[in-house]
């Protein structure tokens, strides 16, 4: 059966955010909008993202890190949130492996986002449904697009590349293959739920710095006395 899922390259990843309205810009307008955003710069905002990219350090100074981690549903080839819906409005398409929702049948009772051990599902504050990522399945099943354009819109606007989209059950398709030779892992594996996104690690990198680089000395470049101050009135000195 055919698994279409995105592989993340977290090595090129730079947290820019493309992804995250890319995403918004697409969908609030497509056939899973709209995505509201309430009161977006209150002190208590309120809003529905399919993707979002969290950012945090790793590490002890002076040896830290910065990650940017963009996650979404992870289309889970045995998806906790599927059996627990009590109107069948979570489902799993037979074609593509895509998990959807099916917004006519959902009561908004929040037991998918219960189940969901990632965080996936968001409810919608306007519309009272659930929703999440679908992988734009609305531009990669339009045939009338040019196959270049049958991809969710955060791949086609990434700057680095650093999202992959593809079947991984096909063992000669991109996604395979990174994964593959690449070293990727599926996040929380553990739980059983097979996420069908994978991630691609980062690489190690170290930088030796001595202690002495660490205190703050003045600028090498500095030179005093630049000018002969001949004590005449400048410019500087005008009161204007």
């Amino acid at each position: 059966m055919t698994q279409l899922a995105l592989v993340i390259d977290l090595n090129v990843c730079v947290g820019c955010h493309a992804c995250v309205t890319s995403c918004k810009e697409w969908n609030t307008s497509g056939a899973a909008g709209p995505l509201v955003d309430e009161h977006p710069y209150d002190g208590s905002p309120t809003g529905t993202f399919f993707n979002r990219v969290q950012t945090f350090e790793v590490g002890t100074f002076p040896d830290t890190e910065t990650v940017h981690f963009p996650k979404s549903c992870l289309h889970c080839e045995d998806p906790p949130c599927v059996p627990v819906c009590p109107t069948g409005a979570s489902y799993k398409r037979a074609d593509n492996g895509v998990v959807l929702v099916d917004y006519d049948k959902c009561i908004g009772c929040k037991y998918c986002s219960w189940a969901c051990p990632y965080g996936a599902r968001e409810l919608d504050a306007q519309e009272r449904v659930m929703k999440k990522c679908t992988l734009c399945i609305d531009r990669i099943t339009d045939e009338s697009l040019p196959e270049r354009d049958r991809q969710p819109a955060c791949v086609l606007a990434c700057p680095t590349s650093a999202r992959l989209f593809g079947d991984v059950h096909d063992p000669d398709s991109e996604v395979s293959v990174a994964i593959r030779e690449r070293g990727g892992y599926a996040l929380m594996a553990e739980w059983g739920t097979k996420p069908a996104n994978h991630y691609l690690p980062r690489h190690k990198t170290r930088m030796h710095i001595a202690p002495e680089d660490l205190e703050r000395v003045d600028n090498p470049l500095r030179r005093e006395d630049l000018t002969d101050y001949t004590g005449e009135e400048s410019v500087d000195d005008v009161a204007w």
